[in-house]
């Protein structure tokens, strides 16, 4: 018996990890995807920004995020304050536990590591081709440190949402909105890129400088979902849960399909034209809507859910465009709107959630993080400047910000 146990902890501790690993391949998704979707003078700081924030998000949830995260007290709204990430269980513990201990202490960490890391990617892309990278970097330190940790403490750290019902099973809320609610409060008081919208109210496309990269990105990210929205299921080595894991990647493939072919039929008929940026966030929007239950329901539920997602990601980004809010990389509409969305439509198939803990879970955690960003940019705009000068801007945040381009052979873009 004791040898069966310790097979099973091996099994989904492996599990865990390998999911993790899938989730952290999705930082080069991101990666890929801004640097396709920001003009070529830009690309070097954005793959810079990827890269240093992913480090920055390690270390902070390391030294401090993760105890903020796990540690408070249940039932709880300020969480506790301390370091490090604790011990590993011991073959003892993990015996007497009778099977409630099932997985490495160590494979949880290394899971919710990537994730806070995901939260502070989608802020990068919102805020491209005109922030400081110094002043995006510092932000980060907060962001993966205090404010992600404090809302996920709220949820899934035993916090008064996870008391009052609020539902959201790998991150809709918890991680996509939130980052969405930090990239808006950055957007706002960085403004527009220049030239993306003129005088009488038009708007001026910025095209990317490559669909081919941008695309990658996108399969990238799909694929890393699956370890995203499985690994959240936390175990695999029973018969039950292997079939609901295998439930969770068909629904979460499912909820991509839908989006994207629903914002592929949606750009055609609104643009006339099969508008390919609108397909790439269409497949993400529907992977956002269906992160918060990828369980509950069936294939074709989840094809729905995502159709819808890929539908409003459309409308969105058209709107935001209208409120002269620049997103270059619709990272708002997608992880943000969608993220809303996917916690409504949790009821819709899971009769344990409510309406009412679903609402009070999307104001409280974007309204946290929206508000707890806005102080930091603004901070941060008073004593050390968000935005890069004009003639910078003009000329390419790679040169000013790194030195050297992506794309040397090439005329900037």
């Amino acid at each position: 018996m004791e040898d069966l146990v310790q097979v099973k902890y091996a099994l989904d501790t492996f599990y865990f990890l390998i999911c993790g690993a899938l989730v952290m391949w999705m930082a080069a998704g991101f990666a890929m995807l801004e640097a396709g979707l920001v003009r070529a003078k830009n690309t070097t700081e954005i793959l810079t920004k990827n890269i240093a924030l992913y480090a920055i998000a390690c270390t902070m949830y390391l030294l401090c995020g993760y105890f903020i995260m796990y540690s408070g007290d249940e039932g709880g709204i300020l969480p506790n304050l301390g370091f490090l990430i604790g011990e590993e269980n011991t073959t003892e513990a993990v015996l007497a536990s009778g099977g409630d201990t099932y997985y490495s202490a160590r494979s949880d960490f290394f899971f919710q590591v990537v994730f806070v890391a995901t939260a502070m990617s989608i802020v990068s892309g919102a805020v491209a081709e005109r922030m400081k990278l110094w002043a995006f970097l510092t932000f980060a330190v907060v962001m993966t440190g205090f404010i992600y940790p404090t809302s996920g403490y709220w949820t899934w750290g035993g916090g008064f949402l996870s008391e009052a019902g609020f539902s959201d099973f790998a991150g809709s809320g918890i991680v996509h909105m939130a980052g969405a609610a930090a990239a808006l409060a950055g957007v706002l008081l960085l403004g527009a890129r220049k030239g993306k919208y003129g005088p009488n109210g038009q708007v001026n496309a910025i095209p990317g400088s490559n669909m081919p990269l941008a695309t990658l990105g996108t399969f990238i990210l799909w694929m890393g979902w699956f370890g995203f929205n499985g690994g959240s299921e936390l175990k695999l080595s029973d018969v039950g849960e292997a079939n609901a894991v295998a439930q969770v990647f068909v629904n979460t493939n499912a909820g991509a399909a839908g989006g994207a072919i629903a914002a592929l039929i949606l750009a055609r008929l609104w643009f006339r034209k099969a508008d390919l940026t609108m397909v790439l966030n269409g497949a993400l929007a529907g992977l956002v809507a269906i992160t918060a239950d990828p369980l509950s329901p069936t294939a074709l539920s989840s094809t729905l859910i995502g159709a819808v997602g890929g539908l409003l990601v459309v409308f969105s980004i058209i709107a935001l465009d209208k409120l002269r809010i620049d997103d270059p990389v619709g990272a708002i509409s997608v992880h943000g709107v969608v993220g809303i969305w996917g916690l409504l439509a949790v009821p819709l198939n899971n009769v344990d959630a409510t309406f009412s803990a679903q609402l009070l879970g999307i104001i409280s955690i974007f309204g946290w993080v929206f508000v707890a960003s806005l102080i930091v940019w603004a901070i941060l705009k008073a004593v050390i400047g968000i935005r890069v000068s004009e003639e910078e801007e003009y000329d390419g945040v790679d040169i000013a910000e790194c030195g050297l381009e992506a794309y040397p052979e090439f005329t900037k873009g």
